[in-house]
């Protein structure tokens, strides 16, 4: 039910005018007569007193409508906020029903309350800004003798109505205040004011503000305040807003901070420089100092001028008249720089303010990391924080979480266990966006022990670990293929109450899709649709890729189609995941036809589409494409990523200063955390190996587990060696396995013992105890690998069909039986691993790969003819 807009005034009003409903537009002013002359403005900050005449007309207003709340919700008074008595009748007044008796509840306090009381009775209902209650108290007060309201009252209740909107009402109460004997006064008047300007009806406030005035009751600072505001946000003119300082002075009141700030806010909305900083100058020389507002105000005016040098001009003024700004000014400015990305003009104010003695403390050191992190300056970050240190600015749980953010983001996880552990020993509490940011990073750096420890400090400090904290945890084990830890962390949560979001789901369908468990990914997927969580472009790429490493290209490419109906728009990441579907089953037209509609569409490819086509062509011999597309690479002017890598595939970077290049591509990449690192691993070993170039390979490997990316590639004790390849393609696979063997026949050949048991790991989960596994493309490149390279002896073994075992008395004699004389270049090593020559077009390598890998996918191919529509709904 709202409000009707529109009350008449009766002759008591302070307005000389009949409201009415409102026709907005007919609302004029005629306030100054206007000037653009920057001396008549300057005229009235002097102090001239003459200043025109106003002629302020009548107005129609509009109450803004309320709508009324007839359900009378109980809510108890604080214990010990007040006296006992004003306590029990707040509480009886919240609990009493639309309809109940003000009388009753009063009855009891009558003559024990005073008006005082009851006034915080009214302040206590203002601050709920529960308005029938105050007003049906006030009308049953009016009525009493012994309780009468006096001005304080009608003030309270003013300022309520008016904060509610509730114009005609608070009109209505301010009229009544004669005849109940109440004398109107400066306060009662302001409150009034207030309430119309609030309401953006500056112009009444302006006629209340004559109606004072003829009333004989004098402004205060504060109803100048309240009318400069009103005025300044309902766009009375620069000129007006003058007048009205300039007459607050002839009257003898003189402007304070409010004022001041009221006037550059009225700058900053408008983009006046000049008055901004004739406003300033003025505030100066009154002896006003400025606080935070102020120079905010000067700095959005300025900033949106694109002039904050002015800013840095002020400041410098005051510095050289002996008037130091404060830290909060600098800082104002600092954080404006650094928001337009100025790295110069912020270290500029940085150094300025140390100059002017005035010391940096921890929200300037703040922004500054904040700054350099964000473009990268992570030397400059380490130097700056070591300055902190030795300074007065004590680092807080918020300058920790800049640096977290700064190196989490930088991929400098192992940098960001450091912060937390000097945290500890600094004994500076971490607060949930500290542990949320270290688990995070954790999670993308595949940091699992330092999780757990992460973990466990917080549940020492009795601290219910968020959704985010979950999910870190989640991504940490998943990265580091600890699938049965990452389900258990996911069943934590959901005891504890913390309610998985999607991008929990999300890190664990990837953790599993990186292995291949994609009956796992399959499962949390369902369990994700049950739990009614939206499933996003990240879940379906999961999925997609969970089938493809599992070798299910069918099932890949079905849920690509599944992803269509669903309505969920494939990004960058989906196309490039159905491009490795297709070129892991070795469909070259269907992979070379998506990649040309993936460029096509505008998208650029990355590296590790790149690579997959090349390593696609070169398994079909198909050596000119080949060619075309590394130099397709090395002529990318929007990447240099793509030439460093085309060059180093071409053996441009052999030497140790020039591989300087590979490794800080290989750094660059890291930044993005383990799971885009190990796709990009992925595809480069897969085209290395397939283009001949097995030495670079190996290298690259042992570059990737020096980042720390496929950490369970090796385990080696007395028992047991193994090479885990499970996360690996067939690239990659080969040559980890070729790698592992060498050193094996080292040891042998150097006589050390050889483990019970050699074992190559290519499966994880459930595909442990299946039989398909076999058939699994990495388990059955890992398979023929073994039997190609005269290593009959390793089998599946019928407990684990994940495994591909050889006992000791086996290897001993199988490596005996290995004669290198006839093959001097094998010399110490059992599989050759050289850079080839890139083969010329037409040569002929892999004719009988690529054919068993045709004759495999004959159902793909079946399925993957709707590729064309597919790619239409993508594009």
């Amino acid at each position: 039910m709202a409000l009707a807009p529109s009350i008449s005034i009766p002759s008591a009003s302070p307005l000389p005018v009949t409201f009415a409903k409102a026709n907005c537009k007919s609302h004029q002013l005629s306030f100054f007569t206007k000037t653009n002359d920057s001396s008549e403005n300057k005229r009235f900050f002097s102090g001239h007193q003459n200043f025109l005449p106003r002629d302020r007309r009548s107005f129609t207003v509009r109450a803004k409508a309320k709508e009324l709340v007839f359900s009378y919700p109980s809510v108890m008074v604080e214990k010990g906020k007040y006296s006992y008595d004003v306590e029990t009748l707040i509480n009886k007044l919240s609990s009493l029903p639309p309809r109940g008796s003000i009388a009753r509840c009063l009855d009891i306090f009558k003559n024990k309350l005073s008006l005082n009381d009851f006034a915080l009775v009214f302040k206590e209902f203002a601050q709920r800004g529960d308005w029938q209650r105050s007003l049906r108290l006030f009308k049953y007060m009016q009525r009493q003798i012994w309780c009468k309201p006096n001005e304080h009252i009608y003030t309270i209740m003013i300022s309520l109505l008016g904060r509610e909107g509730l114009l005609d009402k608070a009109a209505e109460i301010f009229d009544e205040m004669p005849g109940q004997g109440v004398v109107r006064n400066v306060f009662s008047y302001t409150a009034l004011i207030n309430a119309y300007g609030r309401n953006g009806q500056y112009e009444t406030s302006l006629q209340l503000l004559d109606r004072m005035k003829k009333d004989k009751v004098s402004p205060s600072i504060l109803t100048y305040n309240t009318v400069i505001n009103a005025c300044a946000r309902g766009g009375l003119d620069w000129e007006g807003l003058l007048g009205l300082f300039a007459e607050m002075r002839h009257e003898g009141i003189q402007p304070d901070l409010v004022t001041y700030n009221t006037l550059l806010s009225a700058c900053a909305s408008r983009g006046l420089g000049d008055e901004a900083e004739m406003v300033f100058r003025t505030m100066n020389e009154g002896g006003i100092v400025p606080d935070i507002t102020t120079y905010s105000y000067l700095v959005e005016t300025f900033g949106k001028l694109g002039k904050l040098e002015k800013v840095n001009h002020l400041l410098m003024e005051m510095e050289s008249e002996g008037n130091l700004p404060d830290i909060s000014s600098y800082n104002v400015l600092l954080e404006a720089y650094a928001h337009s990305g100025s790295i110069r003009e912020a270290v500029g104010v940085f150094r300025q303010m140390q100059a002017a003695g005035c010391p940096p403390n921890a929200i300037t050191y703040s922004i500054l990391l904040n700054l350099y992190g964000k473009h990268g300056r992570y030397e400059d970050v380490r130097e700056l924080f070591l300055e902190m240190k030795v300074s007065n600015a004590d680092p807080d749980a918020a300058t920790y979480n800049i640096l977290i953010s700064v190196f989490g983001e930088g991929g400098y996880f192992k940098e960001v266990v450091t912060l937390f552990h000097d945290m500890v020993e600094e004994n500076i509490v971490p607060n949930m966006k500290t542990y949320e940011g270290l688990i995070i990073a954790c999670g993308k750096g595949g940091l699992h022990e330092d999780a757990k420890i992460i973990l466990s400090h917080m549940n020492e400090k009795g601290i219910v670990p968020s959704s985010k904290a979950y999910t870190g945890i989640i991504e940490a084990h998943g990265q580091t293929a600890l699938y049965e830890e990452a389900l258990v962390a996911f069943n934590t949560m959901n005891e504890v109450g913390s309610k998985p979001s999607a991008e929990t789901y999300n890190s664990l369908i990837q953790a599993f899709a990186l292995g291949g468990l994609y009956k796992e990914s399959e499962a949390i997927f369902s369990r994700m649709g049950e739990s009614g969580v939206p499933r996003t472009v990240d879940t379906f790429n999961g999925l997609i890729e969970a089938f493809r490493q599992g070798g299910q290209f069918e099932e890949a490419v079905k849920a690509y189609i599944e992803m269509g109906k669903m309505r969920c728009d494939p990004d960058e990441r989906t196309l490039e995941a159905v491009l490795s579907v297709y070129c892991s089953a070795g469909l070259v037209d269907e992979g070379e036809e998506h990649f040309q509609e993936m460029k096509a569409s505008g998208i650029s490819p990355s590296v590790m589409s790149y690579c997959m086509m090349l390593a696609v062509y070169a398994r079909s011999d198909r050596w000119d494409d080949a060619f075309q597309l590394l130099n397709e690479m090395l002529e990318n002017k929007v990447s240099n990523i793509h030439q460093v890598i085309a060059q180093m595939i071409k053996g441009e970077y052999d030497d140790e200063s020039n591989w300087q290049m590979v490794e800080y591509v290989f750094d660059k990449l890291n930044a993005e955390g383990c799971g885009l690192g190990m796709r990009f691993y992925n595809t480069l070993l897969e085209a290395l190996w397939w283009l001949g170039q097995k030495e670079r390979a190996a290298r690259v490997l042992s570059e990737a587990t020096k980042r720390g990316l496929f950490p369970e590639l090796h385990r080696k004790n007395k028992l047991v060696w193994s090479v885990d390849v499970h996360r690996m393609w067939e690239g990659g696979a080969y040559t980890a396995i070729s790698v592992w063997l060498n050193d094996m026949f080292e040891m042998f050949m150097n006589r050390e013992d050889l483990p019970h048991l050699a074992t190559v790991v290519v499966a994880r989960g459930k595909m442990e105890r299946s039989p398909s596994v076999q058939d699994a493309p990495v388990a059955k490149a890992a398979y023929s690998f073994l039997q190609d390279n005269m290593l009959s002896s390793f089998s599946f073994p019928g407990w684990n069909k994940g495994r591909i075992v050889c006992q000791r008395s086996q290897l001993k004699q199988m490596l005996s039986g290995i004669d290198l004389s006839s093959d001097e270049s094998k010399k110490d090593k059992l599989i050759t691993l050289t850079n080839d020559s890139l083969p010329l077009p037409g040569t002929r390598i892999y004719p009988t790969n690529v054919k068993s890998r045709q004759q495999n996918n004959t159902n793909l191919e079946t399925t993957s003819g709707t590729r064309a529509e597919l790619m239409t709904s993508a594009v």
